[in-house]
């Protein structure tokens, strides 16, 4: 009986050490896949941009005689993101600065206006609703953001600057069964204030805005609805962005003009559509149109309107090719402008210039270029050469949209715009462009780019190296 007993006592331990290791095995195997859900929510993920850039008229012409300017600038970013039940939050920590700015032992001599480190975007967004809604998405995002719509022409993040452009917003965000919807609200101020609301929109240090406008915003609302149907998609902006008032006080002697900040605003309005469609498996077409009125950010009425469509035809298995036009609005040259007179020159909002009227960056960038608008006809082709290597080739004919002061030809000039772009990897990439105008006597004239004695054949050239790697990604 006792060797029986002993023997059963073993089976039983047998059994219940085997129990146990089953049990021990479905606890690890839940644990590793619990670690591994829990390293799915977070992303880790960076960028060194590197750009060498030459510059023998780039945004503006240069003087006969002038030199080319050569210089290599770096973008350096840390993107880190987190998602929970129903929250995502997300950071980027970005330094932008060119080689050379800073003392190479310790920096104690970088001015404020080259300190390049900031926070790019830092946002959390709230799903408002759960996880047994049928709806697709509706939530709301709160924070420093890249705000980015359609091509991009109006409303878009300006990655080819290194620094990039970024919003303080407040963006709720709804989508579902083919329907996106987003409303969007900002107020800026300067600083903590003790009372008022007055909000001071002009930074010396670079020209907010695009075509060099010189404010910054003090707040804005939008609407934004697209719908994606068999055949392509089509979507409504509305934006209205306020500024704050001032009024030009004159003072001393000799007198001084001095702009001082009043309580209000001036506010302008921008409403209008984009389409995005495929007329046949080959044929794609795309196209905007957009009306502005309101005030803008002196308190000039405004009249503006911008009108754009771009074909593109895919020939064989490798070429793309299409030509275009855009169409901005301008006041007429000829004409005196004064605190009354309504303002006709169509501002691109915070799109991103460079995209559509050449890479040299001639309009509504930094640099303006006169009041009259522009009218823009192109000729685009692309090569995909290999699955990592394609050429694009933009020719562009630019062209005053309105008379200009003198009766002056209308028109501007000629760029071509040559592109490479080589995938190393999936993280690692080259870019290399070249930029050639043929620029008239118009481009340089006081109504346009106002250069005494200029070169009439800038070029502009670079070679970027992009490297984008994921830190938590499998070797």
């Amino acid at each position: 009986m006792l060797t029986i007993t002993n023997h059963s006592l073993r089976k039983e331990v047998v059994k219940k050490s085997r129990k146990e290791c089953k049990i021990a095995l479905l606890a690890g195997v839940v644990t590793f896949f619990s670690i591994s859900s829990a390293k799915a929510q977070l992303t880790a993920t960076g960028q060194i941009r590197e750009r060498t850039e030459i510059r023998g008229g780039f945004g503006t012409l240069q003087k006969e005689g002038e030199k080319a300017a050569l210089f290599n600038s770096q973008r350096a970013r840390l993107n880190l993101g987190y998602s929970g039940y129903r929250f995502k939050i997300f950071m980027a920590l970005q330094d932008v600065r060119v080689w050379g700015q800073d003392a190479s032992s310790i920096n104690r001599t970088t001015t404020e206006a080259n300190n390049g480190i900031l926070l790019h975007e830092a946002w959390g967004e709230i799903s408002l609703i759960d996880t047994l809604s049928t709806i697709q998405n509706f939530s709301v995002k709160v924070g420093r953001q890249q705000i980015s719509y359609d091509d991009q022409k109006v409303i878009g993040a300006l990655d080819w600057l290194q620094q990039g452009r970024r919003h303080d917003a407040i963006v709720f965000k709804y989508a579902n069964k083919g329907w996106t919807a987003d409303a969007g609200v900002a107020f800026n101020q300067n600083k903590e204030l003790s009372s008022g609301t007055i909000y001071n929109g002009t930074n010396p240090a670079y020209g907010a805005g695009t075509n060099g406008i010189g404010t910054m915003y003090k707040s804005f609302q939008y609407l934004y609805v697209d719908k994606k149907f068999s055949f392509g998609d089509i979507s409504f902006l509305f934006f209205k962005d306020d500024f704050n008032k001032y009024t030009n006080v004159t003072s001393g002697t000799p007198a001084v003009v001095t702009k001082v900040n009043t309580e209000g605003v001036w506010s302008r309005n921008t409403t209008g559509f984009f389409f995005n469609t495929f007329v046949t498996r080959k044929l794609n077409l795309t196209g905007s149109a957009y009306h502005q009125g309101g005030k803008d950010k002196d308190g000039r009425s405004i009249n503006a309107n911008l009108a754009s469509v771009t074909a593109s035809y895919q020939l064989g298995r490798k070429w793309f090719v299409g030509p275009g036009i855009d169409y901005l609005s301008g006041d007429d040259g000829t004409k005196a402008v004064t605190a009354t007179s309504k303002n006709n020159r169509f501002d691109p909002l915070y799109g991103t210039p460079h995209k559509f009227w050449g890479y040299m960056d001639y309009f509504y960038v930094a640099s303006g270029f006169g009041k009259q608008g522009l009218l823009n006809y192109f000729l685009k082709a692309k090569y995909n050469a290999k699955d990592n290597l394609s050429f694009t080739f933009d020719l562009h004919g630019f062209e005053s949209a309105n008379t200009l002061a003198g009766n002056l030809n209308k028109y501007l000039g000629t760029e071509l715009d040559i592109t490479v772009k080589y995938a190393l990897t999936k993280m690692i990439n080259l870019e290399a462009g070249y930029s050639y105008m043929q620029a008239t006597n118009t481009m340089a004239s006081a109504a346009v780019k106002n250069v005494a004695n200029a070169d009439l054949t800038p070029h502009f050239g670079y070679i970027m190296l992009n490297i984008t790697p994921n830190f938590l990604a499998k070797k």
